[in-house]
């Protein structure tokens, strides 16, 4: 008996010393990450005591403390709203529309530019589409009302070479899911890319050579060299989007938003806005918050399990 405690107490003491010796040699890079930890501790975790706030009568003068718990009142209040129904169906519909048109967007791209030879060319393409995504929201939504202007926009001047009436897109609901996925790919997709041509620039090029020798066609080697490494790369970004199928890009929509398009664009996200801080009502929206994030947990979790059952590839 004694001699085990003796061997744990020597294996104890060895790890220790191991800890402070892999800690002396290698504290530069803990002390690069540490604002990173701290950024992430500060904005990220400390805000989580306000959590609570969801299930209280949050009062600003009576504090989180002094509040008075009312448990799940301001969930059911949510969900059994009238609008419960629209914003959910709305929110769903925009990101689900929007994670199958644009998320395919990046990997196509990214396959391409592979494609290129030159390194000159391959630059100053990926320049050109990189450029957009430093475009603030706000600057984006105004470009988007000058450009479909019904009396001076670009779109309705070419629509009338052609004898046709012009249309306030910003105003059409019908146009507002359209119009903010486009944009979005224009202003995010190639800025998306690099994480993709990343994974291909670390694929092997005697694949490449060898599949040339074999005569194989470039769809042949985008078939089975390209999209096989980007396999792990593609499920990773896609189990991360599905991950944020209830948080919509909220100040997007916001700016977005007109009185003609509301039945489309009142997403969770601008409803939140609109009533946490328009109304003060804090504890309401937090209620709201916390029950968004609750499912986007459950459906990353999901699609994570279902994509190591049927690619062996997770995010975890």
């Amino acid at each position: 008996m004694k001699k085990a405690k003796t061997v744990s107490a020597v294996k104890n003491t060895q790890n220790r010393q191991s800890i402070k010796s892999y800690l002396k040699n290698n504290w530069q890079l803990y002390v690069m990450i540490l604002p990173a930890v701290i950024y992430f501790f500060i904005f990220n975790y400390l805000p989580m005591y306000g959590i609570q706030i969801a299930f209280k009568d949050y009062k600003a003068v009576m504090g989180i403390n002094g509040s008075p718990w009312v448990g799940f009142k301001h969930f059911t209040n949510f969900f059994n709203a009238y609008y419960f129904k629209r914003l959910l169906a709305n929110t769903l519909i925009l990101n689900v529309e929007n994670l199958l048109i644009s998320f395919p967007i990046p990997i196509i791209m990214a396959i391409m530019l592979n494609q290129i030879k030159s390194d000159k060319i391959k630059r100053g393409v990926q320049t050109s589409i990189y450029v957009p995504y430093f475009i603030s929201t706000v600057v984006l939504a105004g470009m988007l009302y000058i450009f479909l202007s019904p009396t001076s926009g670009i779109f309705n001047t070419m629509r009338g070479w052609f004898g046709l009436g012009a249309v306030d897109y910003m105003s059409s609901a019908s146009a507002f899911r359209p119009l903010y996925i486009i944009s979005g790919i224009w202003q995010g997709a190639g800025y998306s890319t690099i994480l993709f041509i990343a994974a291909l620039a670390g694929v092997d090029q005697s694949l490449y050579e060898a599949a040339e020798i074999d005569g194989a066609s470039i769809w042949q080697k985008i078939r089975y060299i390209d999209l096989p490494s980007l396999l792990p790369t593609i499920m990773m970004v896609f189990v991360l989007d599905c991950g944020k199928l209830l948080s919509s890009n909220t100040d997007k929509a916001l700016v977005m938003q007109t009185a003609g398009n509301i039945p489309t664009s009142d997403i969770i996200g601008v409803y939140v806005y609109n009533v946490g801080l328009g109304s003060g009502q804090f504890s309401y929206t937090a209620a709201i918050g916390l029950f968004i994030n609750i499912i986007n947990f459950i459906l990353i979790i999901t699609v994570n399990k279902i994509s190591q059952k049927t690619t062996e590839v997770g995010l975890f």
